[in-house]
């Protein structure tokens, strides 16, 4: 406690005492025995109050002993068990798991790790993808203020996100990579990359481009062959030796039929190769007889544009032009669609056209649009002109029912910018986002979409859209969500179709490592989001002509199932309402591709340099005692000595109340008592 608060509570004692004197002792006439005890009681009064007032606190200080944290995470993807390495990783973390030593030093943690981190429940080693750099990525953050080594269980091969030996460097924290797997060298042939665009135009030819590797160094030769069905579509002899141990050959096909066709890359083995999986790669084009050309018209510049023909160029279907309005009058029948972004008095040609032809149009507003102007452009909506200027955040619309909205985080986004004021439409609408100032939400429509005249269209009444796709960025490390989601826009409006009680999103081809999720929407006969539907998926493989039925799990404002881990083949399925005869049909196809199993060794060299950089040292998973014993005899995870110190008060206000108002009744009923009141 200060000595500036035991002089107030002194002071206090001193005050109390005398006002109790001068009540009781010097003011009163009568001297009675029982002048004593009331003037004690007063004197408590007086005090209590006081030290009510002062609230005298001191400080309380614990200590106790923390023991540094050992992070065990183990690699649970199939190129583990692939490479014969399973046994010894159970074996090894059931060691660490018994030790008494470790377990005394260390305060252990276990977590598994593929496509994603988990919590050790088990190990089976079924992941179809690897990617140790989420648990840098997050356990920075996690244990930032705390020592905690890593135990790093792996073959270090990675199928999926950033170089993990880069990102590793930003984990404080010293690490051990227990190495699964050995460095020993076989002659090995492999597909190392083959890049080729998912979508053909029908009638053209589509580029791919394969990437072959050697690892040996004898002379070889062998042959890619590419094959469809029993159909060798192209053959090509190659050549490697020591010096020449990577050829990249690139070749046309033609795309003569609409629909997805399937294909299969492979390098003829050499003698005595050990793993022969890599040398295949089934890959799969879609052949389309169409292309949307999306028109940006614009009379400025602004970094909105980039952004939105980023995003609908995303999609291989579809192209986007920044054009001015004389721009694309002079060449209409190149498009098929129009983005109008923050029109002016230069647009009345391009309204005029877009009647003319009856076009779908996306509408965008802001702080350049002339609202007189357009007020008068189109039937469709007024705005109330203020000449003023407002920042508008987004709020979803759960009931939105014309397509599938994704789950995006549009209360993170940054503000739009718009005019001040109402805007009134003269049709039906449906609206995607709600307008929300500073966290109160207004029922005024942000985004939304509405049919008249045998048109579609969708008004976004906010300028700034770049930023949130730079916060998409921001949040998931990928521009995909928010590019799908103006997608979906795009592909709403390139559409004239009724919509339905039941909407389903898919792709019509999978790799077999990819996320299979199917996402449905069902909606009531008044088109409201229902939350009780009871869906089913009902899976038949063309091939065998088995059926599987699966449920969907309600997940925000969709319905998803996970279809992850089927086996290769082509799918036809039909998603339906257990409750009511509504249901939609449709197919897809899961390629036959496993990277998991592509690889014959460790990777010893990147494993050792995050152990370097990390002041660790990388060990194979067979010295594991020596690994135990360096644990046990490095200083610098020694048990740290740590104080909490807080400050508490030296009396509880709630007892001191009370103590307040028992003296005072205590003082009442004795003067009562005594006839001095």
């Amino acid at each position: 406690m200060q000595t500036e608060a035991i002089l107030y509570i002194i002071s206090a004692g001193i005050i109390a005492l005398l006002l109790a004197l001068f009540q009781y002792i010097y003011k009163s006439k009568k001297h009675l025995k029982v002048t004593v005890l009331l003037t004690f009681l007063r004197f408590l009064t007086i005090f209590s109050i006081l030290l009510l007032l002062i609230n005298p606190k001191f400080d309380s200080t614990l200590y106790y002993n923390e023991k540094p944290r050992l992070v065990v995470a183990i690699d649970n993807s199939e190129s583990v068990k692939y490479l014969e390495q399973d046994k010894k990783a159970k074996n090894f973390v059931a060691l660490l798991k018994n030790d008494d030593g470790l377990n005394e030093r260390f305060d252990l943690e276990f977590f598994t790790f593929g496509k994603n981190i988990n919590t050790l429940d088990s190990l089976a080693f079924n992941e179809k993808q690897t990617n140790p750099t989420l648990l840098f990525e997050q356990f920075s953050e996690v244990y930032a203020n705390t020592l905690a080594p890593m135990v790093l269980i792996t073959d270090g091969n990675q199928t999926y996100g950033n170089d993990y030996e880069y990102v590793a460097q930003k984990y404080k924290q010293v690490i051990f990579p227990l190495i699964l797997g050995d460095t020993t060298s076989y002659n090995d042939l492999r597909i190392e990359q083959l890049n080729v665009n998912k979508y053909a135009y029908l009638k053209n030819k589509f580029p791919i481009e394969v990437i072959a590797v050697y690892n040996g160094h004898d002379n070889v030769h062998s042959q890619l062959n590419i094959t469809s069905g029993n159909t060798v579509v192209f053959s090509q002899n190659l050549t490697f030796n020591k010096d020449q141990s990577s050829q990249i050959i690139h070749l046309n096909l033609p795309a003569d039929i609409p629909g997805v066709h399937s294909y299969k890359a492979e390098i003829v083995a050499i003698a005595n190769e050990k793993n022969t999986i890599n040398n295949i790669k089934n890959f799969a084009v879609e052949v389309i007889d169409k292309k949307t050309h999306v028109a940006i018209v614009s009379d400025m510049i602004h970094p909105d544009l980039g952004a939105l023909k980023r995003a609908i160029e995303s999609n291989e279907l579809r192209q986007a032009s920044i054009v001015t309005p004389s721009e694309y009058l002079n060449s209409t029948d190149d498009f098929q669609q129009l983005i109008l972004y923050q029109p002016n008095q230069n647009f009345k040609s391009v309204y005029d056209q877009v009647e003319t032809l009856q076009l779908n149009t996306f509408t965008i507003l802001g702080t350049k649009t002339n609202w007189s102007e357009l007020n008068n452009l189109q039937p469709y909506f007024k705005q109330t002109i203020t000449n003023q200027y407002e920042d508008f955040q987004a709020e979803p619309n759960s009931n939105y029912n014309v397509f599938i909205v994704e789950n995006l985080d549009f209360s993170d986004f940054p503000p739009l910018q718009t005019e001040f004021g109402e805007t009134v439409f003269s049709v039906a609408t449906e609206v995607i986002l709600y307008k929300m100032v500073n966290g109160i939400p207004l029922k005024e429509p942000l985004l939304l979409t509405f049919e008249a005249d045998q048109k579609r269209a969708a008004v976004l009444n906010g300028e700034g859209i770049w930023r949130w796709r730079a916060q998409v960025y921001l949040n998931e490390n990928s521009f995909y969500p928010f590019d799908d989601f103006i997608g979906k826009i795009i592909q709403y409006l390139d559409s004239n179709q009724k919509r339905s009680r039941l909407n389903v999103s898919y792709e019509s081809f999978y790799n077999g490592n990819d996320n299979l999720v199917i996402t449905a929407q069902f909606f009531n006969k008044t088109f409201e989001f229902d939350k009780t539907a009871n869906l089913e998926i009902v899976l038949k493989n063309k091939d065998e002509g088995q059926s599987v039925n699966f449920p969907f799990i309600l997940k925000n404002t969709n319905y998803q199932v996970d279809l992850s881990g089927m086996p290769a083949g082509d799918y036809e399925f039909t998603v339906k309402s257990l409750d009511e005869n509504i249901s939609m049909s449709g197919s897809f196809k899961i390629l036959d591709y496993n990277v998991e199993q592509h690889y014959l060794n460790a990777n010893v060299s990147k494993l050792q340099n995050v152990a370097t950089y990390s002041q660790g040292k990388a060990y194979f998973i067979d010295k594991t005692s020596t690994f135990i014993n360096h644990l046990m005899t490095d200083e610098r995870f020694a048990t740290v000595q740590k104080s909490s110190k807080n400050v508490v008060p030296l009396i509880e206000w709630k007892f001191l109340l009370a103590f307040i108002a028992f003296s005072l009744s205590a003082e009442w009923f004795i003067r009562k008592y005594t006839g001095l009141i």
